[in-house]
């Protein structure tokens, strides 16, 4: 596991667009890499071969009692299809949740899985009052307290980059 580097970037495009089935996470990555700091981006190696990624990014909540908390929103997160079941996306958001508690970031949102994010810890997020568009997506948006407290004061429609949108 390391940063991702830019001898990565094909990899990790490669990576992304197997694991999805469509190239629309890929190319969110590379646009991301360009437009979006700070950004966590990591790597899993096996035999010193890129094999999977993640990706952190900033996000905002508007309508919050408290303004300004350091939120990130994890994803996307890919493992090649023939490496997925060994426990390499786990190492990835572990060390990626590592990183970010690093930073001082206080939660951590994920649109993704209901069945494999909670075993990190994520709640849905709808129980702390955190939205992202519809209520369609509510099973699948959740949150994860690093900064015991903070989702007290934190609630509203949650905001990823931009560059989300264009996917």
């Amino acid at each position: 596991m390391r940063d991702e580097e830019q001898a990565d970037h094909s990899q990790v495009f490669e990576i992304n667009a197997r694991a999805f089935e469509t190239d629309l996470e890929a190319k969110l990555v590379e646009s991301l890499r360009v437009r979006v700091e700070p950004l966590i981006s990591l790597v899993a190696l096996v035999d010193e071969r890129v094999v999977g990624h993640i990706l952190f990014t900033p996000v905002t909540v508007e309508g919050s009692a408290r303004s300004g908390a350091a939120l990130m929103g994890l994803g996307p997160m890919a493992v090649l299809p023939e490496y997925q079941g060994r426990g390499i996306g786990s190492r990835l958001v572990e060390e990626g949740l590592a990183r970010c508690r690093v930073l001082g970031t206080e939660a951590v949102v994920v649109l993704g899985h209901a069945d494999y994010y909670p075993r990190f810890g994520f709640e849905p997020a709808k129980r702390y009052a955190l939205r992202y568009k519809s209520e369609e997506l509510d099973p699948y948006f959740m949150v994860l307290e690093l900064e015991p407290g903070t989702l007290k004061s934190v609630s509203g429609d949650v905001h990823y980059s931009p560059e989300f949108e264009e996917v």
